[in-house]
Order: structure tokens, then sequence, then C-alpha cells
């Protein structure tokens, strides 16, 4: 079955930070194909703050239809592509003129918005029911976990497992040593250049193995280290070629797969020499949708935009009142950087750079 007209098509694989912007950028000058596994969009960092209160996700997680109202949903994963087309596990063929891949990370999560809004009061129900928790991992992930769960279950004994040398390694020493004495003051118990053998273990096992040969006790864990890109299936593809060692796809100045004129990939499964953060996986989305729009009009190659590589600046919540932010020359923990990202967790200007009201819940 071939899905798509004659025409300028683009088709856009992955529905996240990076894929959904596009899409939703270009919709009404190209014939768009979105195809993504699950029915949504979710906001990835206020996924953390929807465990702790669940009704959270209501504004977070957002039908792809929603933002996406002149495109084609394809709710499925890619398996393979062709110089023209994109084959889907189901066997649907979609034809391209443009194709873009945002396929971020690998990660198990349901199908549609109900289900996942469940899984939200799942784990709701998982932490208030703990007296004990243990989180694996101590990169923004787990570190802003703990700092929901500090914060919102203050007498919860929280036990935080890092297998490396500083937390939040993604950013300089200063930030993770602040953090470390903010999830202290909040009496989480904070082990690092250690690992926790997890196989064989499940929620209601009281004991947990340390690479030290300590144990620690928990009524549950999270996992929260890294997640492997999404780019396994590109290996038997025409752009195998095309991935570094470390399996992401190389692009060139203006967003496009080195070498393809027509193939763009944006987000975290790129090779630009910078930190993998939604507000520059965004950035690249937009400017990868100006280049379609100028190749559409037949723009010369020289006009084409150029992605410049950001240096790093980010800001981790820490609860819901503050923040540790690192920009480019001073380091601040606290209230000050809690008021930029905390409260909200940049879910108002997501969804209004989505043509969505900012406030309004999504049915």
């Amino acid at each position: 079955m071939d899905l798509g007209g004659v025409g300028n098509r683009v088709v856009v694989i992955g529905g996240g930070v990076a894929g959904s912007l596009l899409a939703k950028s270009v919709q009404f000058n190209f014939d768009v194909t979105l195809i993504d596994q699950k029915e949504y969009f979710e906001i990835p960092w206020a996924s953390l703050r929807a465990m702790v209160e669940p009704s959270f996700g209501e504004r977070s997680l957002i039908n792809h239809r929603d933002y996406l109202t002149n495109g084609r949903i394809v709710t499925s994963s890619a398996i393979n592509i062709t110089e023209t087309q994109v084959l889907t596990a189901e066997g649907r063929l979609i034809s391209y003129d443009y194709l873009v891949i945002a396929t971020g990370h690998t990660d198990t999560i349901p199908k549609t918005r109900t289900e996942r809004l469940n899984q939200y009061q799942a784990e709701h129900e998982k932490i208030n029911s703990a007296n004990s928790i243990l989180i694996v991992g101590g990169g923004p992930t787990g570190v802003e976990l703990a700092g929901e769960i500090a914060v919102d279950y203050p007498d919860k004994k929280l036990t935080l497992v890092h297998n490396g040398p500083r937390l939040l390694e993604f950013i300089g020493p200063k930030a993770a040593d602040k953090t470390l004495s903010w999830l202290k003051s909040k009496k989480v118990d904070v082990m690092l250049e250690r690992s926790v053998n997890l196989s064989n273990v499940s929620d209601g096992v009281k004991t947990y193995q340390i690479s030290t040969g300590e144990t620690t006790k928990a009524d549950c864990h999270f996992l929260c280290t890294g997640k492997p890109l999404g780019t396994a299936w590109l290996r038997e593809t025409l752009l195998k070629n095309n991935l570094d060692d470390y399996g992401r796809l190389m692009v060139d100045e203006n967003l496009r797969v080195k070498g393809r004129k027509n193939i763009f990939a944006i987000g975290d499964i790129t090779d630009i020499p910078e930190s993998k953060q939604g507000y520059l996986a965004q950035k690249q989305a937009l400017v990868a949708a100006k280049n379609l729009k100028l190749l559409m009009t037949g723009a010369k190659e020289s006009k084409l935009e150029t992605y410049e590589p950001h240096s790093v600046k980010a800001i981790v919540s820490l609860g819901r009142r503050e923040a540790v932010s690192q920009l480019p020359f001073t380091t601040i923990i606290g209230h000050l950087p809690g008021m930029i990202k905390s409260r909200d967790l940049f879910i108002g200007k997501t969804r209004k750079q989505l043509g969505l009201e900012p406030h309004t819940q999504c049915v």
C-alpha cells in the first residue's frame, strides 16, 4: 500500500520534540506525513512532574492530531528507507520527496495518550505507597526525579546511585557540586561511582546489591540511565554508511545527512557537537523547516540557513520552585532559575510553539 500523493511530499519519522515541531511548521507548505510509534507528542521534560502529579500530564501529552491539522499521521515505526520511500512495520510504503529523520532515543511507552496517562497514575501510586525509593542514574532525569520526590514527599527515604564521579556530567562540575549539596540538604543519600545490580530484581524486593559490595534497601526503584539512540534500524538501510561510530547520523551545516540533498536529520540522533537538549532540538527543527521551504521554492544552496552548534546552557529542575542553571559565564542554583523553568516546565511555551493554547487541557 503506497501512501502519499505526487507533489512536495515530506515524510517525518519520529514525533518527539524535533519531529513534531517540524511537521507542524511545514504542514501548510507540503504534503506532510508524520510516522510515529505513538499517537501523541510527550513533552519529555514534564514527564517526571507527572509521576508525582499525574494531572500534570493532561497538558504535557498532546495528540498529534491536535497540532498537525493538515497532515497525515501513521502510527507505526519505520523499518527501512529507499531513495524515494519509507517502509513501515505494517508493510506500508510511503513515498517522499523530502525525508526528515527525528527518531531520538528508543523507549518503550504506550501507544495511546490515555494509556500513558494511566501509566503516570501507576507510577504516582508506586511512589506514594513506598517508604523508601532507589533512583539509578545521576543525569538530568535521575536528578530531576529525585528533586520532584524529595520536595513533594520529604519524609520518604531516597537513595540515588550514579556510576560516574559526579552528577550531571553533561554540564560543569560547579553545577554538579551545587546539585549534590542541594540533594543532601533534602536528605537524599547520593552514592557516586557505584552501580546497582538490577538483574532478577522486581519491586517489592527490599535489598539491592551495590557494586562496592554494599547493599541498600528500598521498596521500589526507578531506572534513570541513558536510553539508546533511535538509529539502530538505519544500519540495514541506504544510510548505513552515514552513521558514525556512536550510531549518530552525520549531517552537514544545513542539517541534511551528508551526501544527501533531500534527507534531513534533527534532534539527538545527529553528530552535531553540542549537548543533546530539547530546546536545541527545537532550534534544529525550525532551521530544517526553513531550509525545506527554501528548497521547495528553488533557492540556491548558498541561501540555505546554517545551523551553528551551541555552547552548554542548561536548567535542571529541583522540585517545583528551585533549579540549577548553567549559563556560559555563571552557575546559579535556587529560586531564580526555578522561576524560569520549575513551575510550568516550559509546557505553556511548548504548547504555544505547536499552535495550541498554553493552558488548555487536551481532550
